[in-house]
């Protein structure tokens, strides 16, 4: 892995850094994720918008880059590891060197919000507790786990009706939501959190209740066509997702469906 690594990493430093980071990337995520500093801004913070890439580790998001593919999406073409642990030891790799900015840096400097997957949250496990052991003020949408340290809001689909767009901006979005209740110039204040919290319990949600019966193709196709749109998303993850929708499914029916798309490209 190492030696892979730092192979990959030769490469791109010897490929022509053409466009900002920020440029290179499209979708609904990416315009959301460009919004934070204007959300920011109006929060009263000074906002910098950063990258965590599978490809090039964490950089600011106005920092040249060459055109790449890589992620830790595993099961994708371009993934970078078959397991959380390779991509971890992945990114422990891509962090190494002199010039390298890490989590834990970036909060010591004051506030920071973080939105991450599953898989990114998984990769970046060990610089997050290291974050959460120094930073004063730190916000994690999405992720897997609470970190000690950090403020975590989970990523959650039944704010989808509320907040608008598609399942890759959902966290952009909620993260951008948060940014609209700090009112007094804390990032992760009681007040902040209650009155976030006050909100996302009050807006309408699609009803869990008289779901609607699925049949095995359906469910199929349902989980195919979302592990296109977010490679790497967890089974758990998935069937929240489906029943939020209104759908119906059994947990072992469920799990049993899924399993039958593994390896499926």
């Amino acid at each position: 892995m190492k030696e892979r690594s730092a192979i990959w990493k030769e490469r791109v430093a010897s490929a022509s850094a053409s466009r900002p980071l920020d440029k290179l990337y499209c979708g609904d995520h990416w315009t959301q994720s460009r919004r934070l500093i204007a959300a920011a801004a109006k929060a009263g913070f000074d906002a910098q918008l950063w990258v965590a890439s599978a490809g090039l580790g964490l950089r600011p998001a106005s920092e040249p880059a060459p055109a790449y593919a890589a992620t830790f999406s595993t099961r994708h073409a371009d993934s970078v590891a078959t397991s959380a642990h390779g991509s971890a030891q992945w990114w422990g790799h891509l962090q190494e060197g002199v010039g390298r900015t890490t989590l834990q840096e970036i909060g010591k400097s004051g506030p920071i919000l973080m939105v991450l997957s599953e898989v990114y949250a998984k990769a970046m496990e060990a610089e997050l507790r290291d974050l959460g052991a120094v930073a004063s003020e730190a916000l994690l949408v999405g992720g897997v786990e609470e970190i000690p340290g950090i403020r975590r809001i989970a990523s959650d689909a039944g704010l989808r009706l509320a907040l608008g767009g598609t399942l890759t901006s959902l966290n952009v979005r909620m993260a951008s939501s948060w940014l609209g209740h700090c009112e007094d110039g804390r990032l992760t204040s009681e007040a902040t959190s209650s009155a976030w919290h006050e909100w996302a319990s009050a807006v309408p949600k699609p009803t869990q209740l008289n779901r609607q019966p699925t049949t095995d193709a359906e469910v199929l196709s349902f989980i195919r066509q979302e592990k296109e749109t977010q490679p790497g998303i967890s089974r758990t993850r998935l069937l929240r997702i489906l029943r939020d929708s209104g759908r119906a499914c059994e947990q072992t029916r469920f799990a049993s469906l899924f399993e039958r798309t593994m390896g499926e490209q």
